[in-house]
């Protein structure tokens, strides 16, 4: 690969995921104060990725793959993005608001494919070569969350008040103009489906790779995979707003922590992977979000800050531990045929199915612990998907016992 392809790659993921950091962290605070969201009202908001996953294999499968190169829709889908961005910036009630969301959404979630597809087009050994331009997209996000609290200064507590954090979707919306832009100078990326080739549901959505959950051991880590979502969905939805609620300062930039735990723990997988197996790794994984949940409850501003912070580095663990090696687990028990169909199945169980039902609940509960004052009471807001965290880790203990995934890890 030559070094101006490699730029134009890395460049491209920096600008895909400084978008989605760019107003996605702090999308929970602006839906409260901004415009004076309720829970289930933020819950459907926070829904449209889900959506938008689900969504997302027909734009790629019925489009991508077969009539149009990558980098044009791409292109075509930022600069789209971009004017909705702006839409967005300027809806004053929620029901103006949420329309434009969830055309975003619906457009952004298939550019997570179709980075990923321009990237591969160029590489010999994507196992080698990946990872160098992928960690540009976590760099992107985490620049994004540094900008916004420490150059801004948008999230802090008086900017909120003022609404300022509506600049984040100006932001947003003017990275994706240059990414949308720039998509046009990226290598081709031609389609690999034949034109008149008959397209089934099944195949976009991974519904073979259903003939898995035959196996026991496997159902068990997909039932697990959709259960442990619904907590995953308490952190997108609540820890910015909570965070600024109880006072904590440049609560974005301190949340970058967590995709630089992310980064870390990435690299320490493998050891972790190879040493202790996969059932005690995505144990770990599941463990970790109780720990986390459990110290967001207990945690404050104050002389308990460090719980926060700790609840925050846990990300890496919550996030790779779990997600990364049940990716890995899938691909082995998928075998060569049913490869892209499994992992298209997984995602749509977790990101679509799982986070679905994970933000609905997320906002029920948010709603059941608010004052009629606005506060609202913390400790039951995460100690409640700490709880379900501990269930499903104790469902898979006792329940999950593939010896022969242990013994190939």
């Amino acid at each position: 690969m030559s070094i101006s392809t490699r730029f134009k790659l890395s460049f491209m993921m920096f600008l895909e995921f400084f978008i989605w950091g760019a107003w996605f962290v702090t999308l929970g605070t602006f839906l409260g104060n901004n415009l004076h969201a309720t829970g289930g009202q933020t819950g459907s908001v926070f829904s449209t990725q889900s959506w938008g996953a689900i969504i997302a294999p027909f734009i790629i499968g019925l489009i991508a793959d077969r009539y149009f190169n990558a980098e044009k829709i791409l292109g075509v889908l930022h600069i789209i993005g971009a004017i909705l961005m702006y839409q967005m910036y300027k809806a004053t009630d929620i029901a103006v608001f949420y329309p434009y969301v969830l055309s975003y959404m619906i457009l952004f979630m298939p550019t997570l494919a179709l980075v990923n597809s321009v990237s591969f087009n160029q590489m010999k050994n994507p196992e080698k070569e990946f990872s160098i331009i992928r960690v540009f997209g976590t760099l992107g996000w985490i620049i994004a969350g540094l900008t916004i609290s420490f150059v801004f200064h948008w999230d802090a507590t008086e900017n909120v008040s003022a609404g300022m954090l509506k600049n984040t979707f100006l932001m947003a919306g003017a990275a994706s103009l240059l990414l949308g832009l720039f998509s046009f100078t990226l290598p081709a990326t031609p389609p690999k489906g034949k034109t008149g080739e008959k397209v089934k549901v099944s195949d976009l959505l991974g519904l073979d790779a259903l003939k898995l959950l035959k196996d026991k051991n496997f159902a068990i880590f997909f039932i697990s995979s959709i259960l442990i979502c619904i907590p995953l969905a308490f952190y997108y939805q609540n820890a910015n707003a909570f965070l600024s609620n109880v006072g904590v300062t440049n609560p974005t930039g301190k949340m970058t922590i967590g995709q630089m735990s992310e980064v870390l723990f990435l690299l320490l997988l493998p050891v972790f992977f190879s040493r202790f197996g996969f059932k005690k790794t995505i144990l770990v994984g599941m463990l970790a979000w109780a720990v986390r949940y459990a110290l967001f409850a207990y945690g404050n501003a104050g002389a308990l800050s460090f719980m926060l912070i700790i609840g925050i580095a846990l990300h890496g663990i919550c996030y790779d531990f779990f997600f990364v090696s049940g990716q890995i687990y899938t691909d082995s028990k998928a075998g060569e045929k049913y490869k892209s169909a499994a992992q298209g199945l997984i995602t749509l169980a977790t990101y679509g199915v799982g986070m679905l039902i994970g933000f609905e609940v997320a906002g029920h509960i948010t709603d059941t612990y608010k004052a009629a004052d606005g506060t609202f009471d913390w400790k039951m807001v995460w100690i409640i998907p700490s709880g379900i965290a501990a269930v499903v880790f104790l469902l898979f203990a006792l329940l999950f016992n593939d010896k022969k995934a242990d013994a190939k890890a």
